[in-house]
């Protein structure tokens, strides 16, 4: 661990939330809650006036809405939470080529590696300037820990939290440490703890007086050697810049158990579609096609197959999960079907195209069936925050089918321009028209199929700077108007006119000074 605090962590502050009360005026400083909505979904973020209410992420959405029925409920949005997070590793990038994000909303820097002065008062002023950066940025808010070490500087982010700074300096660790939670350390668990528990070991103190020997007897050498380190506030983990995948998935919850045979099938094969587009997005490509099953009673399998070699094709990945759903039983009902893609390259090998051609059939049949069925690949609401980023948001793929207004998703009117879905039900959909630097906006209600109402892109969270500048050079030129009237001119009052009098209203006559 190093002895200086050099060692940034940065949190965003109820990040999706937060992005949400910026982008929607009227939700500002009220309760907001994203997440999957349906009756399986479950809480990504809570803004802090919901988090008063006791929600807090990974919570199951049916329990939110008990907690605090008068939150909004929204879909999360990625697209805008994606271009916000790069605007924000864009900041962290200036600071050191070592930059290790962890999430869209969370990475740790290493400010030595970027020449920042290995002092207390130069990662300070560094760290108070990217806050004030990120801000101005993103009119976004986040909180900053920085210590010797990844795990000190990660508590002192959760200790600044809202919109915060908390510096761990060299020699106050243990003392920082001790009476916290056991589950405060790296790697400790529910499981891990309840061992610790039944030993009379409770906080970070206790912890590291139990000592190593006998964290070792308890959680084996590896565990048990690394946990003693930690509670000793010794974390020797570097950044590391570059984090390389070892896998890509997808999986979706179901808001009521699949038990049709047909139906899981073409569930799996849009999984596989949506995989290997994450596949192809990120360059790579896999040798080794997972499929995850969570039956109705919660019990869980996987079944994969190895290629001969990686690939991007759908149609190979598509055929191969098939082949797998094929092995499990599935008719007493589905709550969770994924699919995945490890073994990853930065290639393909050609020869696993020709499985395509083979596959060609099957597609076809599956398509046929899918039309039959209608629409069967509605994005149901996700069991966890990570599923939830990948289908909450997905617009459909055939756009003859009927539109699903899914509140707080983006939508623009001919007449009244842009807005967001409040709600919809009975043929009809309610949507609030403001935009992120507008005043709280009016709320209008349409019938679901208005041609006039359509799905639109996210709008940035700060006005784009053309018109911010135009905005500023409009005042700037009525202030200096303002001005020539008070001071008289050509075309101002006549010397000893006075301007207007306090509460006098548009179109009243100004009176002149004695």
């Amino acid at each position: 661990m190093r002895g200086a605090p050099t060692i940034l962590h940065l949190d965003m502050d109820a990040f999706y939330a937060s992005a949400e009360q910026a982008a929607k005026p009227s939700l500002r400083g009220k309760p907001v809650i994203v997440g999957g909505l349906g009756p399986r979904g479950v809480v990504a973020t809570a803004s802090y006036e919901a988090r008063v209410f006791g929600v807090h992420s990974a919570m199951a959405m049916a329990q939110a809405r008990r907690l605090c029925p008068n939150a909004a409920f929204l879909i999360p949005r990625f697209a805008l939470y994606r271009k916000v997070s790069d605007a924000v590793m864009t900041l962290l990038h200036t600071l050191s080529p070592l930059v290790e994000p962890l999430s869209l909303d969370e990475a740790f820097v290493d400010l030595e590696a970027g020449g920042t002065e290995p002092t207390v008062e130069a990662a300070r002023a560094v760290a108070e300037r990217l806050r004030a950066d990120i801000r101005a940025a993103t009119g976004l808010t986040g909180s900053v820990g920085l210590a010797g070490s990844k795990m000190l500087a990660k508590i002192g982010s959760e200790q600044a939290k809202p919109d915060g700074l908390v510096v761990i300096e060299p020699g106050t660790e243990r003392e920082l440490l001790g009476p916290m939670s056991v589950r405060t350390l790296p790697g400790v668990g529910p499981a891990t703890a309840e061992t610790l528990r039944r030993a009379g070991i409770h906080t970070v103190a206790e912890t590291r007086e139990a000592g190593e020997a006998e964290l070792v007897r308890l959680l084996g050498r590896a565990h048990g050697g690394s946990l003693f380190l930690m509670a000793e506030g010794r974390d020797e983990r570097p950044v590391v810049a570059e984090r390389d995948a070892k896998s890509i998935s997808v999986e979706d919850t179901f808001d009521v158990d699949l038990t049709d045979r047909t139906r899981v099938q073409l569930e799996i094969a849009r999984l596989a579609d949506r995989c290997v587009r994450r596949l192809r997005e990120a360059g790579r490509s896999g040798r080794t096609v997972v499929i995850k099953v969570r039956r109705y009673d919660f019990s869980t399998l996987t079944r994969s197959e190895t290629l001969r070699g990686p690939t991007d094709d759908p149609a190979v990945v598509r055929e191969a999960a098939a082949r797998l759903i094929d092995g499990v039983e599935t008719t007493a009902g589905v709550r969770l079907l994924g699919v995945g893609v490890s073994g990853l390259a930065d290639f393909t090998q050609e020869d696993l195209f020709a499985q395509a051609a083979e596959a060609a059939e099957a597609v076809q049949a599956a398509q046929a069936a899918h039309e039959a069925l209608g629409d069967a690949g509605r994005p149901p609401g996700p069991e966890r925050p990570e599923p939830v980023r990948e289908g909450a948001g997905e617009a459909s793929e055939d756009a003859e089918k009927p539109r699903r207004w899914l509140p707080g998703s983006d939508v623009r009117h001919t007449e009244y321009g842009a807005g967001w879905v409040q709600g919809s039900g009975v043929g009809r959909v309610t949507v609030r028209f403001e935009e992120p630097w507008s005043p709280p906006g009016r709320v209008r209600t349409f019938p679901v199929d208005d041609p006039a109402l359509q799905p639109a892109d996210p709008l940035p969270l700060l006005r784009p700077d053309a018109e911010a500048e135009a905005d500023a050079g409009a005042e700037a030129e009525a202030d200096a108007d303002a001005e020539a009237e008070e001071a008289g001119g050509p075309d101002g009052p006549t010397p000893g006119a006075g301007g207007p009098e306090p509460g006098r209203g548009p179109g009243q006559p100004v009176t002149s000074r004695p």
